[in-house]
């Protein structure tokens, strides 16, 4: 019998598919408090995280049982890589149930910002101050459009399959351009990062958070861009630099930025929260019913695989 500990009370249903050759340990309450998970890491064979839930040296060092970390999540950044490999423990990831949710919030932000939906419908709810007329309230539409996604992997192609249909042109940056085949179905232009940045109307961030896209856009990026540009951020906040992003909002050199994600996170900048072009959803790119139950079959999924030597495993180390 395995013990499987999971970190946050996920979609049990997710786990089914393990059967009777484990023991898979639940919270009661959300997650475990951090010394409720060292009192059970001993006798751990896996350990289930979430990608909001930290898993340091401390608690990778907990168990000498432990040989698998299957993250809840695409993102592994909350897990300390190198003290898990050092080890010898496999950590793996949640990648293809994240791709369509995570599109469908990088499209609904755009939409919010460009159209000030949320910046109208907050206002009218809240002041009496709303005129209904022809040119006010006006927004800007996507249609036509040039969209830069940064980052054109899974989720960036999804991105772009739906910002297509809204008849927007797309241009991208990736470290390694994708095949022609790939460019032509999305009728995708590869330019060099500060191409993009200058050439863009709206800028959708998808890349993996690391130590080489820390703060990625900064002051010297919003510089480059055209005025009126709008940001989009699914990926992780502290690939930008917030104050400069804040900065940027306040001068009028960005028509409005839309984030899922923020550079403290769970703590916002309260700028961010008094400025009317800007967006802010608590980190909800994926969170739907659906994606949820598929994060944790894909967990599952990752287990079986682990223990037998499936190479279809999403190992991340």
């Amino acid at each position: 019998m395995k013990n499987v500990i999971v970190t946050t009370n996920l979609p049990k249903e997710g786990f089914a598919q393990l059967g009777a050759d484990y023991h898979v340990i639940f919270p009661k309450k959300e997650t475990f408090s951090r010394n409720e998970l060292l009192q059970l890491l001993p006798t751990a064979n896996v350990l289930v995280s979430a990608f909001n839930y930290k898993i340091d040296s401390e608690l990778i060092a907990a168990s000498n049982l432990l040989k698998l970390i299957a993250n809840f999540g695409v993102g592994f950044n909350n897990i300390d890589l190198q003290a898990a490999s050092k080890r010898g423990i496999v950590v793996t990831n949640t990648p293809d149930p994240v791709i369509e949710p995570t599109a469908e919030q990088a499209m609904n932000l755009m939409l919010a910002v460009s159209r000030r939906t949320a910046e109208l419908d907050r206002k009218l709810r809240q002041t009496d101050t709303i005129r209904f007329g022809v040119m006010t309230n006006l927004g800007k539409s996507l249609y036509g459009k040039t969209l830069g996604i940064i980052g054109m992997g899974n989720i960036g192609q999804a991105i772009a399959t739906r910002a297509s249909a809204f008849g927007m042109k797309i241009v991208y940056n990736k470290r390694t351009p994708l095949n022609k085949a790939t460019e032509m179905r999305y009728k995708a232009v590869y330019l060099p990062f500060d191409e993009l940045l200058r050439k863009s109307d709206i800028i959708s961030l998808n890349v993996p958070y690391s130590a080489a896209t820390h703060h990625l856009i900064g002051e010297k990026e919003f510089a480059m861009m055209k005025d009126d540009c709008i940001l989009i951020n699914t990926a992780r906040g502290a690939i930008i630099d917030e104050a400069a992003l804040i900065n940027n909002l306040k001068n009028g050199k960005l028509w409005g930025a839309g984030l899922d994600v923020f550079e403290f996170e769970p703590i916002i900048s309260k700028e961010l929260l008094q400025l009317d072009n800007v967006v802010l959803a608590p980190h909800i790119g994926t969170a739907t019913i659906e994606c949820r139950i598929e994060m944790a079959q894909a967990v599952a999924q990752n287990i079986n695989y682990f223990y037998s030597n499936d190479a279809r495993i999403n190992r991340v180390n």
